[in-house]
C-alpha cells in the first residue's frame, strides 16, 4: 500500500496585507477561496476529499496573529479539526515585517532559513503555541513557507519534539530550500532527528522534476505518478496544494482547470486499490526510514504527456488568467 498525503498550505496572503487589504477580505479570499463563482477554499477542498473518503493535511501558518491577533486562527483550525482532518505547522516569516512586537528582536527574513537556529527555535515554538491555543493538537509535522528551510530548521524542529518535515521540494533545492539532501531523494530519510518526507513529483524533460502540485501536473500526469508509486511500492506520496489554489491569480474567479485536476486526483486515489489516504499521524516513522537504502524512483519523462500538459496549461492560462470576463 502507498500512503497518499494530500497537503494543503493554508495561509493568509502577505502580499494582500502589504497592499492594505483588510483581514476579513484576506481571509475570505485566501482561506475560504471566495470569488464571484463561489467558495473554493479549504471548505470546498474538504468537501471534495470527504466525498471520496479521503483525509487532508492542512499546514496552517499562524504568524499573521502577530499582526491581527489570534481570533481569526481559531476560525481556520476549528472546522479542520471538527471534520476529522489534520492541522500541522507552517510558517511564512514575511509577516515579521509588520509585527509591532517582534519575537526575535526585530530581525526579519523572507524565509525561515534566513534566521539562525536560536531565532528559528523561537519562531517555531511561538507558532506551535499559537496553533494549540487556536484548538489544534500539538503538531507533529512542519513545512516551511516557500520551502525555505535549512538543516538548522530540522535541528530546531527535533528539539521542539516534532517528528516530520516536508519542506523538501526538489525544484527548490539549492535555492530557497537549503536542506542538505539530494534532489533524487524520493522516500523518507532521517536527518538531524527529524524524518524528512519530500514532496513527490515526476521527472520531466531536460532532467527537471515536476512537483506533485495540483497546479503543476495535469490530471493524467498526477494519475500516472500515483500509479507509478503504487506499482513500485512506494511507502508514501506527498501531494501539495494551497488554500487559494482553485482561484485565478487575481483571486477574482474560479480556475476550472485546477478544480477539475483536484477532483480527478481525488477520484484517482479513491479508485486505486493500492493507494490509501493518510495523514502524518497515521505514519510510522521508524518503518518508513529503516528501508531508506532502497531508494524509490520517480516516474520518468514522457514527451507526449508533457506536451499535452503544456497545451492544457496554455488554454487554462488564456481562459482563466488573461481573458477578460464578458460584461
Amino acid at each position: 500500500m502507498t500512503q497518499i498525503l494530500i497537503t494543503v498550505d493554508t495561509e493568509l496572503s502577505a502580499l494582500l496585507h502589504q497592499r492594505g487589504t483588510a483581514l476579513a477580505t484576506n481571509f475570505t479570499s485566501s482561506i475560504n477561496g471566495e470569488c464571484d463563482d463561489g467558495h473554493f477554499g479549504i471548505g470546498w477542498q474538504m468537501d471534495q476529499m470527504e466525498a471520496y473518503g479521503l483525509k487532508g493535511v492542512f499546514f496552517v501558518d499562524p504568524l499573521p496573529s502577530l499582526i491581527y491577533g489570534e481570533a481569526w486562527l481559531a476560525d481556520v483550525v476549528g472546522p479542520i479539526i471538527t471534520r476529522g482532518h489534520e492541522v500541522q505547522l507552517h510558517i511564512h516569516t514575511e509577516w515579521l515585517a509588520w509585527a509591532s512586537a517582534s519575537p526575535v528582536g526585530g530581525r526579519q527574513g523572507q524565509n525561515l532559513a534566513d534566521f539562525g537556529i536560536d531565532d528559528q527555535r523561537v519562531l517555531l515554538g511561538l507558532a506551535i503555541d499559537l496553533l494549540m491555543r487556536a484548538g489544534a493538537p500539538r503538531p507533529t509535522a512542519f513545512r516551511a513557507g516557500n520551502y525555505g528551510a535549512d538543516d538548522n530548521s530540522l535541528r530546531a524542529l527535533a528539539e521542539l519534539g516534532l517528528t516530520w518535515d516536508s519542506s523538501v521540494n526538489a525544484p527548490y533545492l539549492g535555492g530557497v530550500c537549503r536542506i542538505g539532501v539530494s534532489a533524487e531523494q524520493v522516500g523518507a530519510i532521517e536527518r538531524h532527528g527529524i524524518v524528512e518526507l519530500p514532496v513527490a513529483g515526476l521527472n520531466d524533460r531536460g532532467g527537471q522534476v515536476r512537483p506533485a502540485q495540483i497546479c503543476a501536473l495535469s490530471a493524467r500526469e498526477m494519475r500516472d505518478a500515483l500509479s507509478h508509486a503504487a506499482d513500485h511500492q512506494h511507502a508514501t506520496f506527498v501531494i501539495v496544494t494551497h488554500s487559494f489554489e482553485m482561484l485565478s491569480r487575481d483571486r477574482k474567479r474560479a480556475n476550472r482547470a485546477v478544480i477539475a485536476r483536484f477532483k480527478a486526483m481525488c477520484d484517482a486515489i479513491a479508485a486505486h486499490p493500492q493507494l490509501f489516504s493518510a495523514g502524518f499521524n497515521n505514519l510510522d516513522a521508524v518503518a518508513l526510514t529503516c528501508t531508506r537504502e532502497a531508494q524509490p524512483t520517480r516516474l520518468g519523462p514522457d514527451r507526449l504527456r508533457t506536451l499535452a500538459r503544456m497545451a492544457e496549461q496554455a488554454v487554462a492560462t488564456w481562459r482563466y488568467e488573461r481573458q477578460l470576463r464578458p460584461v
